[in-house]
């Protein structure tokens, strides 16, 4: 095991974490994206973004933009390189506002990171849909860890951390419980060639009814090209 360090909340840090890593010149058959916080107050990176969207999602968007080359000359026809995204049940209620995807307007914990996790959920299906279209040995999945037990509900109102405190152990995963589906989909062979899919409890499921919009795939993906500062190699795939 070997550590490089990155900050998902600083595009500075992310590109000189990728400048390391292209440095050892290694394959890269596995990425997971796990980093996140939640229902922060509100503030902003360095960068300026509203830290659920900026943190949970565009740190992962242009970490994975720029490995996509390395993950793509990783894979084989035989065995898929793989990129996995956590995001959470809380997609399901979140909303995505493109006329402001920084919650300037009105600010809630909630619903931004709620938009964050299902900002996730429909970048892994544009990008899944690129990949197919490319004809890459690379597959996209998302997935739901679940309720787990950790340091994320740090924010919560004091009533809430309580109760967390003591039902935990009754309604909460371990961490190593709510690892266990990134971890089926990273290494198991029955995701193998498998992309597109939405996991929870080591099982595809269905996700949001908006996630699946590929009108609202597309314009969130250009407009987070523009936000990080990347081309949008995407405008040539329908």
């Amino acid at each position: 095991v070997e550590f490089l360090y990155c900050d998902l909340a600083s595009m500075k840090s992310i590109r000189q974490f990728v400048q390391r890593f292209r440095a050892k010149n290694c394959p890269l058959h596995v990425l997971v994206n796990n980093a996140g916080v939640m229902l922060v107050p509100e503030r902003k990176t360095e960068d300026g973004f509203e830290e659920h969207f900026g943190l949970n999602y565009l740190g992962h968007f242009l970490l994975t933009n720029l490995l996509l080359d390395k993950l793509k000359q990783s894979g084989t026809h035989s065995h898929n390189a793989r990129i996995v995204t956590v995001s959470s049940a809380t997609h399901y209620v979140g909303k995505l506002h493109l006329d402001d995807l920084q919650s300037r307007c009105s600010y809630s914990p909630h619903g931004a990171y709620a938009q964050s996790k299902l900002a996730l959920v429909l970048f892994t299906y544009r990008l899944q849909h690129l990949l197919t279209a490319n004809g890459s040995h690379v597959t996209a999945n998302v997935v739901d860890p679940g309720i787990v037990d950790t340091e994320l509900y740090k924010h919560v109102f004091w009533v809430i951390k309580v109760v967390k405190w003591m039902t935990a152990w009754l309604f909460f995963k371990t961490p190593e419980e709510g690892a266990s589906t990134s971890i089926y989909a990273a290494v198991s062979p029955e995701m193998e060639g498998a992309g597109g899919c939405y996991l929870y409890n080591e099982e595809r499921t269905k996700s949001a009814d908006v996630a699946y919009d590929e009108e609202l795939q597309r314009r969130l993906w250009t407009e987070s090209c523009k936000m990080v500062g990347i081309s949008d190699e995407s405008s040539r795939v329908p």
